[in-house]
C-alpha cells in the first residue's frame, strides 16, 4: 500500500473541552470517523471510501476517558485503492502527525457494504449450536469410533483420544469458529484479511467439499433405500428365497438347525452386495457397468430434500436441524436400551471396553486417535468458518467450542455401546467370538451386520425404519453443512454476481455435486466410494488445516488472533490455547499427515482387492483440490506490483479492513 503524507492530519483530542463532549460510557465522534485505542482505529463505515490510521499512527492519538479517541481524516478515493493527496506533501520537519492510510475502495468497498448490510444471523442461539452439532455427528461416529476403538486397545484407546483431542481436535475447533465469527466471511473472501498469499486455501477448501458431496450423499441413498425397503411385514434381508440369494445363502437364525461353514453368506451381506449395490455385474474399478436407476432415484430425492432445506440461507436450515439433529440422540437411546436388553449384550460391551494396555506402545494407535478426534470434529471443510460468521459478534464462541465437541465426542462414546450390544448378541446367536462377528467395518457395519440383528429383534419392522431414519438424519446435517461451506464462500467472494442470487447459485451447486456421483451409482459405484473416502478427503484436508494453522498462528499473529477473540468476548485466550494453536496443533496435523502419506491404506472392499494404479489414482484426487494452495501464491506474486521483497511483504499483509459492530453501527479495524 502506498504511504503518503496529507494535510488532513490526525489531531488528538487534548483540550478538556473536547474531552467533555464526551460522555462516559458512550462514544467519541467527530467527522464520522471512532477511533478506539490502543488496539486498532475503527470508523464508521461510509460510502464505500474507507481511510484508516496505520499502525504505527494507533498510539498517536490521545486516549480519552472511555477507551475512543476521535480522527479527523477525510482523503478522497482515487478508485485504485490509493488515497490522493489533495494538499500535497507537508515537510517532516511541520508535520506533528503523519497518517498512513489505506483505503478501500469502488467494488470491494461496495463489497464489504454488501456484507454488512445483507448478511443474515441465526434466528437463535439454539439455531447455530444444533447445526455445528449436527455437523460434527455424523455417520462416522456411528460406525469409525466403534471399529477403531476396539480394534486399538478398546478402554486404553481412550487415553490417546481423549489427548489428541485437548491438545489438538479441540484448539483447532476453537480457532475455526473464532475466525468464522470474527471476520464474518466464508472460506475464500476470509483470507484476504488474515493473510491474502493463502487465499488458495478457500478454494481447496471448496473442491474438498465438492469431493464429499459426491460419495457421502450415495452412502445416504443406501440407507434411504434400506428405509423404503423396510416397509413390509418381513424384511426383505431376513430369508434366502429372494431372487438375489445364491446357494451359499445361510440363514443361522432360522428355527432349522443351520450350520455356519467358511462359505457361508448371511441373506442380509447378500441383500446388501447384491440387492442394494449389485457389486457382482462389476469387475471393479476398470469396469464399474452401468448405473442403478433405484439408487439414482433415492439420490434424486435426497438432493431434493437437501436444495429446500438450504436454499434459503441459515434461516431455513437452521430451523431444520430442530429435527435432523435431535431425532438421532432420540433414536440412539431407544436402540441402546433395546440392545442392553439383548442376550449377550454383555459380550459385546466387555469387547469394547477391555483395555490393552500393550496397544498404546504402537504408533498406528496414536495415529488413528489423531485422525479419528480431527476428522469427527470436523475443521478445515470451510463449514465452522460458515456458520461462525452467520454469529452476532458477541457470541461466546469459546463455550460453544467446547460444548458442541464434548458432545461429539460423548456421542462417538455411546456410539459404541448401541454397536457392541447388537454384535455381542450376533455373537451370541452364531456362537462364535465377538471378533469374528466385528470383522465388517465401515458402512458393511451398519448395513450388514446391524440391519441382520435388527432384523431378527422382536418388532423388527419398527428398529428398522427409526434406524435408517437415523442414519439419514445424521447424514443430512453433514451435507446442508458441508455445501454451506461452499455457497458462503462463494457468495461472500462474489457478492456482485451471486449476493442476490443464491437460491440459483445452491440449484447450480446441486446439480453439480448430482451429476458428480453418477459414478458412485453404477454397480461398482461402492468401490468409487471407498477410494473418494480415503484418498479425496484425508490428506488433503489435513494438509489444508495444517497451512491454515501456519497462516493464522505464524502470519497473521498469534497476539492479533488472541487481541481479536479479546475484543469479540472481553478476555484473551490463555497460554495453553496459544501454545496449542502455534506449536502443538500444527505439529498434531503434520504427525498425522506424515503417517499417512508414509503408509498409505491397502485397499480392499468385499473381495475385490484394488490395484496399485488406484493408489497413484487416489494421490491425483488429493492433490487436485490442495494444488490450488501453490498455483494462488505464484499468481498472487505474479500480479502484485514491486519488487520480490515488496510482493511478498504485501501478500502477506491484510488487505481488508474487518468491520466491528459498535451498537447499531459498523466499524472497520486495520
Amino acid at each position: 500500500m502506498e504511504k503518503q503524507a496529507t494535510s488532513n492530519e490526525t489531531e488528538p483530542l487534548t483540550s478538556k473541552k473536547d474531552v467533555s463532549d464526551c460522555n462516559k460510557g458512550e462514544d467519541c465522534k467527530e467527522n464520522r470517523l471512532l477511533v478506539r485505542n490502543p488496539k486498532s482505529a475503527l470508523r464508521l463505515v461510509e460510502d464505500g471510501n474507507k481511510v484508516h490510521p496505520s499502525q504505527g499512527d494507533k498510539g498517536e492519538a490521545a486516549q480519552i476517558s472511555n477507551g475512543y479517541s476521535a480522527v479527523q481524516s477525510s482523503a478522497p478515493c482515487n478508485g485504485m485503492g490509493e488515497v490522493e493527496d489533495t494538499q500535497g506533501t507537508a515537510p517532516a520537519a511541520t508535520t506533528t502527525t503523519t497518517t498512513t492510510t489505506s483505503t478501500t475502495c469502488g467494488a470491494e468497498g461496495q463489497q464489504q457494504l454488501m456484507e454488512l448490510e445483507d448478511r443474515e444471523t441465526w434466528s437463535k442461539k439454539i439455531d447455530f449450536l444444533l447445526s455445528v452439532i449436527g455437523y460434527a455427528v455424523d455417520l462416522g461416529n456411528v460406525w469409525r469410533f466403534p471399529y477403531i476403538c476396539y480394534q486399538n486397545g478398546g478402554g486404553a484407546f481412550l487415553i490417546p483420544y481423549t489427548i489428541m483431542a485437548i491438545f489438538g481436535g479441540i484448539p483447532l475447533f476453537y480457532m475455526e469458529l473464532a475466525l468464522g465469527q470474527y471476520h464474518r466471511n466464508g472460506c475464500i473472501s476470509i483470507w484476504r484479511k488474515i493473510c491474502p498469499i493463502f487465499k488458495g486455501i478457500g478454494f481447496a477448501i471448496c473442491i474438498i467439499d465438492l469431493y464429499v458431496a459426491s460419495y457421502y450423499n450415495t452412502i445416504m441413498a443406501w440407507a434411504f433405500y434400506y428405509l423404503i425397503s423396510s416397509f413390509t411385514a418381513e424384511l426383505p434381508w431376513t430369508s434366502c428365497t429372494n431372487p438375489w440369494n445364491t446357494g451359499n445363502c445361510t440363514n443361522y437364525f432360522s428355527k432349522d438347525n443351520v450350520s455356519w461353514s467358511v462359505h457361508s453368506v448371511s441373506p442380509a451381506e447378500e441383500f446388501y452386495t447384491r440387492q442394494v449395490l449389485q457389486v457382482h455385474r462389476s469387475e471393479g474399478l476398470d469396469d464399474l457397468g452401468g448405473i442403478s436407476w433405484q439408487l439414482t432415484l433415492c439420490l434424486l430425492l435426497i438432493f431434493t430434500i437437501v436444495y429446500f432445506s438450504i436454499w434459503k440461507g441459515v434461516k431455513t436450515s437452521g430451523k431444520v436441524v430442530w429435527v435432523t439433529a435431535t431425532f438421532p440422540y432420540i433414536i440412539l437411546f431407544i436402540l441402546l436400551v433395546r440392545g442392553a436388553t439383548l442376550p449377550g449384550a454383555w459380550r459385546g460391551v466387555l469387547y469394547y471396553l477391555k483395555p490393552d494396555w500393550q496397544k498404546l506402545l504402537a504408533t498406528e494407535v496414536w495415529v488413528d486417535a489423531a485422525a479419528q478426534i480431527f476428522f469427527s470434529l470436523g475443521p478445515g471443510f470451510g463449514v465452522l468458518l460458515a456458520y461462525a460468521s452467520y454469529n452476532k459478534f458477541h457470541n461466546n464462541c469459546y463455550q460453544d467450542a467446547l460444548v458442541t465437541s464434548t458432545v461429539n465426542c460423548v456421542t462417538s462414546f455411546v456410539s459404541g455401546f448401541v454397536i457392541f450390544t447388537v454384535l455381542g448378541y450376533m455373537a451370541e446367536m452364531r456362537n462364535e467370538d465377538v471378533s469374528e462377528v466385528a470383522k465388517d467395518t465401515g458402512p458393511s457395519l451398519l448395513f450388514i451386520t446391524y440391519a441382520e440383528a435388527i432384523a431378527n429383534m422382536p418388532a423388527s419392522t419398527f428398529f428398522a425404519i427409526i434406524f435408517f431414519l437415523m442414519l439419514l438424519t445424521l447424514g443430512l446435517d453433514s451435507t446442508f453443512a458441508g455445501l454451506e461451506g461452499v455457497i458462503t464462500g462463494v457468495l461472500d467472494e462474489f457478492p456482485h454476481v451471486w449476493g442476490k442470487r443464491r437460491e440459483l447459485f445452491v440449484l447450480g451447486l446441486i446439480i453439480v455435486c448430482f451429476l458428480g456421483s453418477l459414478a458412485t451409482l453404477t454397480f461398482g459405484g461402492a468401490y468409487v466410494v471407498k477410494l473418494f473416502e480415503e484418498y479425496a478427503t484425508g490428506p488433503a484436508v489435513l494438509t489444508v488445516v495444517f497451512l491454515e494453522a501456519i497462516a493464522v498462528s505464524w502470519f497473521y499473529g498469534i497476539t492479533q488472533f488472541c487481541n481479536d477473540v479479546k475484543e469479540m468476548l472481553g478476555s484473551a485466550p490463555g497460554w495453553y490455547w496459544r501454545v496449542c494453536w502455534v506449536v502443538i496443533s500444527p505439529l498434531f496435523l503434520l504427525f498425522v499427515t506424515c503417517s499417512f502419506l508414509s503408509n498409505p491404506p491397502e485397499l480392499r472392499l468385499f473381495e475385490y482387492d484394488y490395484p496399485y494404479w488406484t493408489t497413484v489414482l487416489g494421490y491425483c484426487i488429493g492433490t487436485s483440490s490442495v494444488i490450488f494452495i501453490p498455483i494462488y501464491m505464484v499468481y498472487r506474486l505474479i500480479i502484485t506490483p514491486g519488487t520480490l521483497k515488496e510482493r511478498i511483504l504485501k501478500s502477506i499483509t491484510p488487505e481488508t479492513a474487518t468491520e466491528i459492530p459498535f451498537g447499531d453501527i459498523r466499524m472497520n479495524a486495520v
